[in-house]
């Protein structure tokens, strides 16, 4: 299990490079962040950046689906949800956030096969929450309004500080 890194820790905000090799190191990878997702209850995905690997993977646990994805692309539904929705790299905080209902992932497993995970509600929501941890953003980023305006509040009244920084 490794250490979740919490915002302000610029790894979380940099865009994720595309896994070329689909090798040792992956499939250890792959290990490590499914060991950080199980490690804790209540945890529905991991990306790698989150653990401090600057690469397109993340895993899941969602809706009695529990799996892995490397380089994903994504395509959602016209169709909305607006459910609380947390982060384990701003811990402790909830905001309700619109995600689309539906969302289909296009990518590869860790032995580099084609790999296409499709789902609604909840499984939806964490597909696209690890997505957006893969291109540097965070679900603190789609909210809006008087949301948007009390999260970054609380944000900054908590005080993130990066691990790497002595937190």
């Amino acid at each position: 299990m490794r250490p979740i890194r919490i915002i302000g820790d610029p790894v979380l905000r940099t865009p994720s490079e595309a896994v070329t090799s689909f090798d040792a190191e992956l499939r250890a990878l792959v290990t490590d962040l499914m060991d950080t997702l199980l490690g804790a209850p209540g945890r529905a995905g991991v990306a790698a950046p989150q653990i401090g690997v600057n690469a397109q993977v993340f895993v899941y646990d969602a809706d009695g689906h529990r799996g892995h994805m490397v380089n994903p692309t994504l395509e959602v539904s016209d169709e909305l949800q607006d459910d609380e929705e947390g982060c384990l790299s701003i811990p402790g905080l909830y905001f309700p956030t619109p995600r689309a209902l539906h969302a289909t992932a296009h990518g590869y497993d860790q032995h580099g096969q084609p790999l296409t995970i499709t789902g609604s509600g909840f499984l939806a929501r964490a597909l696209q929450h690890e997505t957006d941890h893969l291109r540097g953003r965070l679900y603190v980023d789609t909210l809006r309004g008087d949301t948007r305006r009390r999260a970054l509040r609380e944000i900054r009244a908590g005080r993130f500080d990066s691990p790497s920084r002595g937190r």
